[in-house]
């Protein structure tokens, strides 16, 4: 999987491409993150990307700006992909749609970090830009979606995650009709006057299996 990353804040994204999932499919070599630096297209020296929002508050990222950084991208890599930005007015993700996005997003595609009063609209009417929201609440800077929208695409990355077979049984999957897990437990099989439930024990699969569906939530 190959993103490119168009943020104001690069460095943002340092900690999280350093650790976890992230990390190792790095150096798996299953993703490849490109961070580009909105500030490195603005045109004045001050290196200014905003402009005041007409008619309403706030600042709100420029079109030309976010445009050039939008065909640099198009123009190094010889072909246009697909463009996403996190708003809070976007769809709204669940794993479902996660999976949908997986497979749509054909492994490279542009993330757009915004910032201020979101972006100019004609940048999402010009490319045909896909709204994503990670829920209906407001961030101060969207680089924390994006890399949430990024752990969940690529933890289904083929390879990322040693065992596939925890994708097929948890919670939200297709196995588990996109219901939450099911408790869990560990040894010891005491602890604090609570017990492990006798069937997880029992080594009766069916018995185990019925009680998973039972105590999904």
């Amino acid at each position: 999987m190959k993103l490119h990353i168009i943020t104001i804040f690069p460095e943002a994204f340092d900690s999280y491409l350093s650790t976890s999932i992230a990390k190792n499919a790095v150096n798996k070599w299953l993703l490849d993150i490109k961070l580009y630096k909105l500030n490195n297209f603005s045109y004045d020296n001050l290196k200014r990307v905003d402009d005041k929002v007409y008619w309403s508050h706030g600042q709100l990222i420029k079109a030309d700006i976010l445009s050039r950084a939008i065909e640099y991208i198009f123009s190094k890599i010889w072909k246009k992909i697909k463009v996403v930005y996190m708003s809070p007015k976007g769809d709204l993700l669940n794993q479902e749609k996660i999976e949908k996005y997986s497979n749509e997003l054909n492994d490279e595609f542009i993330i757009i970090c915004g910032h201020y009063e979101w972006i100019d609209q004609r940048i999402i009417d010009l490319y045909g830009v896909s709204e994503i929201s990670i829920g209906e609440y407001i961030l101060t800077s969207w680089e924390l979606a994006r890399q949430v929208f990024i752990d969940s695409l690529v933890r289904l990355v083929p390879g990322v995650i040693n065992s596939e077979i925890s994708h097929e049984e948890e919670s939200f999957s297709v196995k588990l009709n996109r219901q939450k897990e099911y408790p869990q437990y560990t040894g010891p099989k005491e602890f604090s006057w609570l017990s492990v439930p006798d069937v997880l024990t029992s080594g009766n699969h069916k018995a185990i299996d019925d009680w998973k569906i039972k105590n999904l939530s």
